[in-house]
């Protein structure tokens, strides 16, 4: 916990982008970094009934950390988005709260 699901970019660049990425939200998020789950989510956009190109899409499902560091957490996931592909683009950063009580790890919940 947390999990960052990935779409609309290359599995390499999700590759690429995962030890940076922890380096720099681990703090920020206050967890043990292999408490961190990067995965990359192949999909396919459609729009008008024809496939379309979509933006950068990252979900964050964690433990809420309050709205400050949130913005940080959005802010770090775009910038170093943007870094792999060399250019500004639109990011859409998700949120999804969980409950601690209906997160469980072998068999035992957080709450």
């Amino acid at each position: 916990m947390p999990h960052l699901r990935f779409r609309a970019l290359e599995q390499e660049m999700v590759k690429t982008l995962s030890s940076p990425l922890v380096d720099e939200l681990q703090p920020l998020m206050d967890c043990p970094r292999e408490d961190f789950t990067i995965e990359h989510i192949s999909s396919t956009f459609f729009f008008d009934a024809q496939q379309s190109h979509a933006y950068p899409f990252i979900e964050v499902l964690w433990f809420d950390r309050g709205q400050e560091v949130k913005d940080k957490v959005a802010s770090v996931i775009t910038n170093q988005v943007r870094s792999v592909l060399g250019k500004e683009r639109d990011v859409a950063v998700i949120f999804v709260a969980l409950e601690p009580n209906s997160y469980y790890d072998n068999g035992n919940h957080y709450g």
